[in-house]
Formats: C-alpha cells, structure tokens, sequence
C-alpha cells in the first residue's frame, strides 16, 4: 500500500503480536475455573493472587491447546522449551511478574496464507508463539476516586502469536486476524472473541520511503479488540508517523494505544525492550520436554483446516475461490453447507446459503446455529428446484415460510399447492390467451421490437400465478410469437 506524502512516496511496515485465550476448564498455572462473565473475583486461587508459599503446576490441557495451534499454524513445534519470569510492576500483577516463555517458546517459525481483495494471496511468516498466564482487569468507572481489580482472568493460559514484519497494509492486517481467528476456531484453542477479551491484538507499525530498506523506528499500539479498530489503527498511526517525518521531527520509539472516538493513537510511554523486563528462568516450573510421539498424536487429531476445506469445495463441489473464502471462514458455516450440499448441486446451495439464507440471519439477528431453516431443508429447496418440480420464483415464497415456521419444503409446496405446471397444453392455453388479449404487443413484437418477449414471459407466469415452468413458456413463445 502506497501513501502519498508532501516528500513522496510511503509504505508501510507492520508486524502484529496477538494474545490468545486458551480455551481450557482451569488456568494455565492453577485449578482455577476459566468460565467468562462470573462475578468479579470468584474464579481465583491462591496462586492466581501470589499468595505466599503458592507454587505454580503446569496444566498439560494448555500445553496440547498450543502444540494444536502450532500445527495449525504450519510451524515448528519445539521439544524443549522453558517458562521464564518477565518482571514488571501494574496493579492487576500480583506477582510483580508474569510466568511466559522467552528464549526457549514452545512454537517456533510458521506460516499463515491470506486472501486478500484482489484474489490473490500473501503467506505471512510466524515469528514464534509462546504461552504465558494472563494478567487480571483494572475497573476505573466503578469509583471517581478509586480503581478495582477483577482477578477472574489473571492466570488464564494465553497464546501469543508474533508475526514479521509482513504487513504492508490495514487490508492484509485485517484478513490476517480473520484468518488466524477462523484457525484457531476450527481447532478449538480459542474462541477468537475479541469484544470479550479473549484475542488482543498488538501492532508494531512503522513507514520508510519506498524503495528505501532497513526499519525505521516503530510505534507499538497495545490491545486492540476488533479487527475494524486494528486496521484504523494502522492507518491512523502511519500517516501520523509521516507528518512527523515530513514536519523534520525527531521519533523515538514508542508504545501507543487507539482512541476508536477520534480514531486517532495516543501516546502511552516510552518503549520497552527485553533487557527492561529482566527476564530469568522460572525457578518453580521445570523445563518443558515434549516427545516425537506426543506431537505425532496431537497432529493426527486436527481437524480439517480452513485451506484444506476451502480447496476440497472448490474441487469436488464446483464452489468459486470466492465463494469457497466466504463459506470456509466460519467453522459452522462449513459445517452447515456441507450438510445441505450433501446429494444437491453445491454451487446452488451455495448461492442460496450466501444470498437469501445469510440475508434471513442478518434481518432476524440469528447466528448460523439457531437458524430456524436446517441445512437439510435448504439442500431439499434447491432440490425441488433442480427437479422442476417449484420455479426459483416460488423458492423465495416458500423460504420465506420456512424462515418463519422451520418446515420442510417439501410439505409446505404440497400443502400449498405450488407445484410447478409442466403440463404444456395447460401452459399452451395461457399463452393463447395472453397473445390473444395483446395483440398490438405482438404486432410490435413482430416488427422487430423483441424485447417485449420478456414482457410476454411475466404476463404468462403471473397468469399462472408463478407456477408455470419457464422454460416451456419460453419454447411456446419463440412458437407462437
């Protein structure tokens, strides 16, 4: 992505941190329950909170959850690796420090395909991925004068995911985190929520002149919680770092955070480096020690992932990458389509799961799980339609009741009458009888305005009120007109 300046040309240079909540019962040091939205404080332990005398004990649950994503993600899992001490004072760190992983992660180089736009498709590479405890909630709107702390989420097992610096763009940024957010799904390691905290998002951005090489300095923006606010963000912070180049400002730096309202970053504090946190192994915790035959069994449990799936619609079904793209991104979707595709035509029901069926949802605010018409009964519509048997006009009408009762499309045609009229002299009477109540439209039709045809094919079928076959009209027309 190019950015004008008042001195030329930019580009610019991003790399993405995200901090993943591993879906797991307890936390990743303690017995703890992980359930989202209980009071404040009532899944916490004494470790959690630093009690003393309290020793950390590795939920293994973690370790196959991030050996699972690290497969997902393409990339080298590490047998051995270590948990270190990250040392920094906030309030909601009991400890005065945070158990992750620093020179020895436990995931190390991957990559991540994406689609963008245009169709084509960018690989981005995965840094390393580590795990680590969460850190509790500072609450500063309960009090004018105080600020509380909720420590249900301090000790919950984090992933955190760091890419290169590959992203060129808010657009890449973006499919980036949605794609990453539909794998680990799939897998089943996180739920990807970000409104709910469980996926954060940090972005490094920096700009450089295009055509130069080398980084200049980066601004850091630290948790940001949807994929539309990241992409703003970048955007934002790339045009302020080049007014700040082009008004011959010095930039240092820095950590910032995105103000959704203005739409604009602040700045938070200067940047940390590694040699601030004064990292050190973690004395309570052992190296972690992973086998050949421990990792070859959690890969022969993956799923089907979303590049693979994508790939097997677009081969078996006849779907279009696009078409694949949109159906693959959402676990459910994919299942759901597979189900109604199952016999029928997958091209149409995939016309129908992406037109009609995600309108439906979208006017009844429903999710693809309580969606009151099944994948079966979807399959069993475009499968009346195949078979001649309703017309695509009376699809619509018939899906309508489906959206509104659940029934089977096949009562409901049967029950109403809508069958499609294949009889051709039945058909045959009411083209004579249009043709004969328009005659000056077949004069004008004969004299070479043969547009009015399509005129000629509404009136027949709404005489027939939508049930007469269109392709017969259309033979009895080219016939008689």
């Amino acid at each position: 992505m190019i950015l004008e300046g008042k001195t030329g040309n930019w580009e610019i240079v991003c790399g993405l941190e995200i901090h993943c909540q591993i879906i797991s019962k307890s936390k990743i040091f303690s017995s703890a329950s992980t359930n989202f939205g209980c009071d404040a404080n009532q899944n916490v332990s004494f470790v959690d909170v630093a009690m003393p005398g309290m020793l950390p004990t590795l939920n293994m649950e973690c370790v196959n959850q991030a050996v699972k994503t690290g497969l997902g993600l393409r990339a080298q899992i590490n047998k051995y690796s270590v948990f270190s001490r990250k040392n920094y004072f906030y309030a909601d760190l009991p400890q005065g420090y945070q158990i992750t992983q620093f020179e020895y992660p436990i995931v190390g180089e991957g990559i991540v395909s994406i689609d963008l736009e245009d169709g084509s498709t960018k690989d981005i590479r995965i840094e390393r991925m580590h795990i680590e405890q969460d850190t509790g909630k500072s609450l500063h709107d309960m009090s004018p004068t105080k600020s509380f702390i909720d420590f249900n989420r301090a000790g919950v097992g984090l992933m955190e995911i760091v890419t290169r610096p590959d992203f060129s763009s808010s657009e890449e940024a973006g499919a980036f985190l949605k794609k990453l957010r539909s794998i680990l799904r799939y897998l089943g390691t996180c739920d990807g929520n970000m409104d709910e905290g469980s996926m954060r998002c940090d972005a490094s951005v920096s700009v450089r002149k295009v055509g130069e090489t080398g980084f200049r300095p980066r601004a850091e923006i630290k948790n940001v919680n949807s994929v539309k606010f990241v992409m703003q963000a970048i955007d934002a912070e790339a045009k302020r770092q080049i007014e700040v180049y082009e008004n011959g400002e010095e930039f240092e730096q820095e950590t910032r955070q995105f103000d959704p309202v203005s739409g604009q970053t602040k700045f938070m504090r200067k940047k940390e480096f590694a040699h601030d946190y004064r990292y050190f192994p973690e004395p309570d915790l052992p190296p972690l020690v992973l086998s050949d035959e421990y990792i070859e069994e959690i890969k022969n449990q993956l799923p089907e992932l979303p590049d693979a799936k994508k790939a097997r619609f677009i081969e078996t079904m006849g779907l279009t990458k696009y078409d694949a793209m949109v159906i693959c991104e959402n676990k459910e979707t994919a299942e759901f389509f597979e189900k109604a595709a199952n016999g029928h035509d997958g091209k149409k029901v995939a016309n129908w799961l992406m037109g009609d069926f995600f309108a439906m949802l979208n006017r009844k605010n429903l999710t693809i799980d309580n969606s009151p018409v099944s994948a079966e009964n979807l399959g069993k519509l475009v499968d009346l339609i195949e078979k001649n048997i309703i017309s695509g006009k009376i699809a619509k009408d018939v899906f309508e009741i489906m959206s509104e009762t659940g029934e089977d499309p096949e009562k409901i045609v049967e029950e109403k009458g809508l069958k499609q009229v294949t009889d051709t002299s039945a058909i045959e009477a009411i083209v004579d009888m249009v043709i004969a109540n328009n005659l000056d439209n077949v004069t004008a039709f004969r004299n070479g305005k043969t547009n009015l045809k399509g005129w000629f094919v509404g009136q027949v079928i709404k005489e027939s009120k939508g049930k007469a076959n269109p392709q017969i009209v259309n033979e009895l027309l080219d016939k008689k007109l």
